[in-house]
């Protein structure tokens, strides 16, 4: 019995970790910007420009 009491705690506290974290990660904007990775994928990458010399 005195287990489960035990993982209960413990289990707050991971969850504690990880709603900070989140929190953390709100405040700095990591979730700001939900336009453009849906977009990113339709635009071709540039291509690299040939830097060998052919003479």
């Amino acid at each position: 019995m005195e287990v489960i009491f035990i993982l209960i705690g413990a289990s707050m506290i991971v969850a504690l970790i990880f709603l900070g974290a989140f929190i953390w990660a709100v405040k700095n904007g990591q979730y700001e910007d939900d336009y453009t990775p849906s977009v990113r994928v339709l635009f071709d990458d540039k291509k690299a420009k040939d830097t060998t010399n052919q003479s």
